[in-house]
């Protein structure tokens, strides 16, 4: 593909990917894949530049542009090769013209960088929510150790203050590794590998990861329980939920039970559970203010009447949480989201609608304190943004 060719491929998915995050639609690596998957004709080269193009055009618009090629305006500023390929070239895109408004470089939405800075996060912490993530590893302890793992795989990084996790590459591919087929590591975040430890979950415990999704938690939770007690992992999404057993074989899991919940409807299912559990996590459904180095059109996707619903269904479930665990027992809320809506926010209304549960003071190996709980950043611990607190039934 010729320079014009790669740039008009990238306005064309940037205008779907813009549809879909105004509509709710697919996200911007599926639309990708579908995209290239239509264009057979472009090698790997050409599939690596225009995806460049795709990222480095969604990192830089804050707002929700209104097209692709508005997008690629905005980047094309200051880039002379870039405006260059304006050139109206066969399959190339139509030269710029006159009057043509580029989309407005910005870190986010103006009322959601007011929600950030109302959280205590600045500009500065808002601008390496859109760097560039590392790829972690999680060390699966119930079949390798770190040692083991480090000779398989020798540019693995050491992560500080986490014996099982290791760092590399943001571009670096790990599933073809013998390590990865055998179970011996787990792709996840060193953020997540974190807030999941809060949980505090041992051997012989009655533990459940109440939004379990793809299961990277439960599968921490696990090897942290060494393999030992009982461990139900339950999400209302089947696709995402299907994906965790053919995991948990592979990594050599066997207390996890899988349970399909009823969106609205939760409760009824986990009856067996009321009261019973030593823990209960809950990853909850959020806005992923947290996740924008891995998403960042996410931010196009978040609206304040979303942010409100997800809030809702956040306290609904933290509810229903609480009513398994049971008397000295312990609920973690985790968000990957920066938010006090959504995390410290949240906790103290969770506190003030059951005045007899505290919330525990946390001892993590990254992250810092907030409200009644702890905070990660990317720009300070290295990680996603996450919020953590953990509470206690009396």
């Amino acid at each position: 593909m010729t320079p014009a060719a790669r740039t008009q491929a990238a306005i064309e998915l940037l205008d779907q990917i813009i549809v879909a995050a105004r509509d709710g639609g697919a996200s911007a690596d599926v639309l990708i894949q579908r995209g290239f998957a239509a264009r057979r004709y472009a090698g790997s080269k050409d599939r690596r530049a225009i995806r460049g193009l795709i990222y480095d055009a969604i990192r830089l618009c804050g707002e929700r542009p209104d097209s692709g090629r508005a997008a690629l305006l905005a980047l094309a500023q200051g880039d002379a090769a870039l405006t260059g390929t304006f050139d109206g070239s066969s399959y190339g895109s139509a030269p710029i013209g006159p009057n043509e408004v580029p989309a407005q470089p910005g870190i986010a939405p103006i009322w959601l960088m007011d929600e950030l800075a109302a959280s205590g996060i600045g500009a500065d912490q808002a601008m390496a929510l859109l760097g560039r993530a590392s790829l972690d590893l999680r060390v699966n302890t119930l079949k390798a150790s770190v040692v083991q793992v480090r000779a398989a795989l020798p540019e693995a990084e050491a992560i500080d203050g986490l014996d099982a996790a290791l760092r590399f590459p943001s571009d670096t591919s790990v599933e073809k590794t013998q390590p990865y087929i055998d179970g011996w590591i787990e792709v996840q975040d060193a953020g997540s590998q974190v807030v999941a430890l809060a949980a505090g979950a041992q051997a012989g415990m009655r533990v459940v990861d109440l939004c379990a999704g793809g299961g990277g938690k439960t599968l921490a939770l696990a090897a942290a329980m060494e393999n030992s007690g009982a461990l139900l992992a339950s999400d209302t999404d089947r696709p995402r939920l299907s994906r965790l057993m053919p995991r948990a074989e592979r990594a050599g899991v066997s207390i996890v039970e899988t349970r399909l919940l009823n969106p609205g409807h939760e409760a009824g299912p986990l009856a067996d559970w009321i009261g019973t559990a030593d823990v209960v996590l809950i990853d909850a459904p959020c806005s992923g203010t947290g996740t924008w180095r891995r998403n960042p059109e996410a931010r196009w996707r978040l609206t304040p009447a979303r942010l409100a619903r997800l809030v809702e269904t956040q306290a609904r479930l933290l509810d229903i949480g609480a009513g398994l665990v049971k008397p000295g027992g312990t609920l973690v809320h985790i968000v990957c989201s920066l938010l006090d809506a959504e995390g410290a926010g949240q906790v103290e209304a969770f506190l003030a609608r059951h005045p007899d549960w505290t919330a525990a003071p946390l001892a993590l190996a990254l992250g810092t304190p907030h409200g009644p709980g702890m905070r990660l950043t990317p720009l300070s611990h290295s990680t996603d943004g996450f919020f953590v607190a953990k509470l206690l039934r009396p």
